[in-house]
């Protein structure tokens, strides 16, 4: 992997793998089958950077993310943290817990209803720990962090006297109460009104410039990654299959996946206009040799249904896992992430 930037690695992940094994319908209750939910994913979320996953549903992106959390445990690879590698059996300590913090999809089902907003709170300052006066010290102060202020007009509220952008920003705040060093936001803006959705964004990259965080992005929403994220990787079936670094990627898609993804977000200057449909992503539709999207691709070859191909190199920090370049030199797929947004690039896997 080739650095040539000061941003510090927070978290790496190295070649993490997740199996699955599910009942096979239809056949004996002893069939069972693999679904292979992450497969071989190499990441380096840094200081100050933020990494998007993009995916449709089933593309393994929540997996990755509870993999980085530990609460699932990888079938293989290792993770590092801050330079320490962390052993794939071993049980989440609270120090691990404390640097590595993941926020939800749904603000309502992450909280609990029958307690005010200070339990919700300070319940994961008291197990990490802290004294119940510097408990409401730090719970107040992570509020003020997602700008919701003053903090006493919600620490004695219930979850549902407040609206769902505010509960994001709380979840949030949960997560900050304990200093952790990366942030892992499972699809954060999804379930939020599109008016509120930009303030949650641009309260991440905040978040990210000011204190110097990683934050992992998992989002459905492309145009969302490109707006906030300094390296977009695109997951389909468990595996990597596009990344680059800053906006080449959706400036100038070159996996038909990815291509597929950008054709499908509305365009407003032409409303009638349709993505074009390939059918839909399921368990029956992963290819079992070769590319996995082979059947979905339109541009489908022979190869593609006989051997998996490599991430081809295919622009400055661009690689693509597809046949279609296969005239083009081989790419690591490690990621490095080594500068800000629009300066300086790596080589990246």
């Amino acid at each position: 992997m080739s650095d040539t930037g000061s941003a510090m690695s927070e978290l790496q992940a190295r070649h993490l793998t997740r199996h699955f094994k599910i009942r096979v319908p239809g056949h004996v209750l002893s069939a069972k089958r693999i679904v292979r939910a992450v497969d071989d994913v190499s990441l380096d979320l840094r200081a100050g950077q933020v990494t998007a996953v993009v995916g449709e549903s089933g593309s393994g992106k929540s997996v990755l993310a509870r993999l980085l959390a530990r609460i699932l445990t990888p079938t293989a690879g290792e993770l590092i943290l801050r330079g320490t590698p962390i052993a794939a059996k071993a049980r989440r300590s609270l120090a691990y817990a404390s640097d590595v913090q993941l926020v939800l999809q749904d603000p309502f089902g992450s909280m609990n209803p029958v307690h005010q907003i200070h339990h919700n709170l300070i319940r994961p300052l008291r197990i990490h720990g802290a004294s119940k006066d510097e408990s409401r010290a730090l719970a107040e102060t992570a509020l003020r962090r997602v700008s919701l202020e003053p903090p006493e007009r919600f620490l004695d509220r219930f979850p549902h006297e407040l609206s769902g952008g505010q509960l994001q920003r709380i979840s949030i705040a949960r997560a900050l109460c304990v200093q952790p060093k990366v942030l892992l936001a499972d699809e954060p803006i999804s379930m939020l009104d599109v008016s509120v959705r930009l303030g949650v964004l641009n309260l991440l990259r905040g978040l990210c410039d000011d204190e110097q965080l990683a934050i992992l992005y998992i989002t459905h929403d492309i145009a969302s990654a490109r707006y906030l994220a300094e390296e977009i990787i695109v997951m389909y079936a468990g595996q990597v299959v596009e990344y680059s670094r800053g906006t080449t990627l959706v400036d100038a898609p070159t996996h038909p996946y990815t291509q597929l993804l950008i054709a499908s977000v509305p365009d407003p200057s032409n409303p009638l206009s349709m993505a074009p449909h390939v059918g839909e992503q399921n368990l029956t539709t992963f290819a079992e040799q070769g590319c996995r999207f082979s059947p979905r691709c339109a541009q489908v070859m022979d190869i593609c249904r006989t051997e998996e191909p490599p991430a081809f190199l295919v622009g400055e920090s661009h690689t693509s896992k597809c046949w279609l370049y296969r005239d083009r030199p081989e790419a690591s797929v490690e990621l490095a992430i080594p500068k800000r947004r629009g300066e300086g690039a790596t080589t990246t896997k």
